[in-house]
């Protein structure tokens, strides 16, 4: 039996399911829809299909080392009760092993590897099914060290906020420091040599339109050079050391840099994730909706 993509795409749309879990279900089922479909519920798969218009905003962030390698990552769920769940901590110790052991660099790239057989987005799909929320990956990101440098790593509660920092010429003591200050600061750069001139030359517009603004309704308003030439360098200038890793003050010691807490040691890269961070939560008036529900909106 010839399985065609239209007959995939059938499948697809039925179950919500993904497209080569459909295929595979109708391989086994020798191309019957319908023992298709049944195929996949028994996996739980078309049942986690049918939550994909839900907002998986909840979850876990998480990281894996083996080697000179380092994976982290968010596994998402819908409420961060399911986050706390036996079942849901398991699956993402799970899903940062078999990533950390691959050759995956991206959230794509993972839900393609391959374990006992099946892929890493049909392991996901199917304990979405069982414990009975949508469950996704996403944010996948690879750092890698050499031999001499270190790893710093730290979880905040649990994992709603993880970080990684790649450390030179320092001790692990110090790695798990930058880490800790990472997720508690959440710089965007190393120093200010890694900031694109465009995003630099955008924030510099911006500032510049604010002062301008002020400047309007002052009672005292400065020649427009003035404020070009003299005021917004310097708000560019602090604002630019408050994304900064190094020029922040250290979140253990607020009257030193992260630079001069260093000393010669160095942050060659780091990534910080917080748990829901991109994603557009669905705000919920519980009163209205019971409300609704008992008719006394009518």
């Amino acid at each position: 039996m010839t399985v065609t993509a239209a007959m995939v795409k059938e499948l697809r749309d039925k179950t919500e399911a993904g497209m080569m879990d459909c295929k595979k279900a109708l391989v086994e089922c020798e191309g019957d829809m319908a023992k298709a479909v049944v195929w996949l519920r028994e996996r739980g798969i078309a049942k986690a299909g049918k939550k994909a218009d839900r907002v998986a905003a909840e979850g876990l962030c998480s990281y894996a080392i083996s080697g000179n390698k380092a994976v982290l990552f968010e596994l998402n769920s819908e409420t961060d009760f399911v986050a706390k769940n036996e079942k849901f901590v398991n699956l993402v110790e799970f899903v940062g092993n078999t990533i950390v052991n691959s050759s995956a660099t991206n959230t794509e790239e993972a839900l393609k590897v391959t374990v006992d057989g099946k892929t890493l987005e049909t392991s996901i799909l199917e304990a979405s099914g069982v414990i009975g929320e949508k469950i996704s990956l996403r944010r996948v990101t690879v750092l890698t060290k050499e031999d001499a440098e270190l790893f710093g790593a730290y979880k905040h509660m649990g994992g709603s906020i993880v970080s990684v920092v790649v450390l030179a010429n320092g001790d692990e003591e110090l790695a798990k420091d930058m880490a800790m200050h990472v997720a508690a600061s959440s710089p965007r750069f190393v120093s200010k040599d890694d900031i694109p001139a465009e995003e630099i030359a955008k924030e510099r517009e911006i500032i510049l339109h604010q002062a301008l603004n002020e400047n309007k309704e002052s009672a005292k308003p400065k020649p427009e050079n003035i404020i070009a030439e003299k005021i917004v360098p310097g708000r560019l200038e602090k604002g630019l050391k408050e994304i900064c890793l190094l020029s922040q003050p250290f979140v253990k010691n607020p009257d030193q840099t992260v630079e001069a807490h260093l000393g010669k040691a160095s942050v060659k890269a780091f990534v910080r994730l917080k748990v829901g961070e991109g994603i557009e939560k669905e705000v919920v008036d519980f009163a209205a909706e019971v409300a609704a529900q008992a008719g006394l909106n009518k």
